[in-house]
């Protein structure tokens, strides 16, 4: 686990010095937050993924560009957005299908309860798509990663009421786009 008593600022010096735990420190700090604001973004996990591994490829590769070495998570997240939107572009330029999820199913895993788990998956990505992507960063750090309304405020730069109130029309929305996906599947 990342040492909390290191300041981003002191673990920036550190990697521009060249101490590799240091980026390691800050990676394994950021790295659910900068998870979940990709597929924010992308809405495919996949592409989260990848999109996050190259960003922050980057972020530890151009360090000394961070202006404010306090303020990397937000220099960070901009990195994450920025490299979240490329493989997007990069994706829609070379569409291709995706291998069917049932590769990635246990062998214990029934053909039935992999299509029902891909179905949820799929409905619940696309609805996902349908939020702004603000409310779907909200979303995700505070029910996926389980981040408390006050780090999501703090992290965003938005009061914590702001937080609150784009959760809970977040998740109203969601209902709503969810409760219609499953009457269309059926």
């Amino acid at each position: 686990m990342a040492d909390i008593t290191e300041s981003d600022g002191e673990l920036v010096r550190a990697v521009r010095g060249g101490n590799r735990k240091a980026a390691g420190q800050l990676v394994q700090r950021y790295l659910r937050s900068c998870r979940a604001l990709a597929l924010a973004v992308t809405g495919d996990i996949a592409t989260a993924e990848d999109a996050c591994q190259d960003a922050f490829v980057y972020a530890i590769e151009r360090i000394d560009d961070c202006r404010d070495p306090a303020k990397f998570g937000a220099w960070l997240r901009q990195i994450v957005r920025s490299h979240a939107r490329n493989h997007l572009r990069y994706a829609a330029v070379r569409r291709t299908e995706p291998l069917s999820d049932s590769t990635a199913t246990g062998a214990r895993d029934s053909p039935a309860a992999a299509a029902e788990l891909a179905d949820v998956r799929e409905r619940l990505l696309a609805a996902l798509s349908q939020l702004s992507e603000e409310r779907r960063e909200i979303v995700l750090l505070h029910d996926l990663e389980g981040w408390t309304h006050m780090e999501i405020g703090e992290r965003l730069s938005m009061p914590e009421g702001t937080v609150r109130s784009h959760l809970h029309h977040a998740r109203r929305k969601l209902r709503e786009l969810l409760g219609a996906l499953a009457d269309r599947g059926r």
